[in-house]
């Protein structure tokens, strides 16, 4: 599979959201439903309305994937459940580190593939939160790349 990355544009919001929301699905268990249902009105009302996107693409546009940055930070990045061990992720991150040779990203602790994932991508603990950045009971692992 040839993948691509691209800037995300606005007719990608529909995609982009079936993308969180199946990752979401497949990687964040730990969420009670109410919890689930309110980060998902915020993602769906506001955060990927008003954020510019990576997008991983394959060889038809079709977003397989998608990360969002500030600056050295990678703020989300979400690989749709169906295209999960193919190297999406991967070519995710590895944009990130041509962009900045230094990264940093939050994972929720209980989120095991993950921090699997960002351990593999060479990513290493540097702190930890007890609770997510709306206090809610969601442990954050602080990592740090370079």
């Amino acid at each position: 599979m040839t993948i691509s990355i691209r800037p995300s544009r606005s007719s990608d919001f529909p995609r982009t959201f079936e993308i969180w929301r199946s990752a979401v699905i497949a990687t964040h268990d730990f969420l009670t439903p109410e919890d689930f249902a309110a980060i998902e009105a915020l993602v769906r009302d506001q955060y990927l309305l008003a954020a510019e996107f990576w997008i991983a693409a394959d060889e038809h546009d079709q977003a397989l994937g998608f990360m969002g940055m500030s600056d050295a930070q990678i703020d989300s990045l979400f690989v749709h459940a169906d295209a999960r061990g193919v190297g999406v992720g991967r070519r995710l991150v590895e944009h990130a580190m041509s962009l900045h040779p230094v990264l940093t990203v939050d994972v929720n602790e209980q989120n095991a593939s993950g921090a699997g994932f960002y351990e593999r991508m060479g990513f290493k603990t540097v702190g930890r939160s007890p609770v997510d950045d709306a206090g809610r009971p969601y442990p954050l692992l602080h990592l740090r790349r370079g």
